[in-house]
């Protein structure tokens, strides 16, 4: 069952960091799952060290832990626009 609340709950954050970046209309349900669920990693690598908190990967669904999941799926959707495009957005 968790795993399942995980998926929905990275595909939510994946949704809004595509919707902050304006990549919406290129993804997918399955792309927007993989950016919550990548980012998270991201945030949790980068951002919970500085920020104290856990992310979505680590059982944390705190507000504190949802805000570290969405911050780190919009920083890979920058970087991904910066290499595509040359430019973050």
């Amino acid at each position: 069952m968790n795993f399942i609340i995980w998926l929905v709950v990275g595909g939510i954050i994946g949704w809004l960091a595509s919707l902050v970046m304006k990549t919406d209309k290129q993804q997918g349900l399955f792309l927007n799952i993989v950016v919550g669920i990548v980012g998270a990693f991201l945030g949790g690598w980068l951002l919970s060290p500085l920020l104290g908190a856990g992310t979505i990967n680590a059982n944390d669904f705190s507000l504190m832990g949802l805000f570290v999941s969405f911050l780190g799926a919009v920083i890979l959707l920058a970087i991904v626009n910066l290499l595509r495009r040359g430019s973050a957005r």
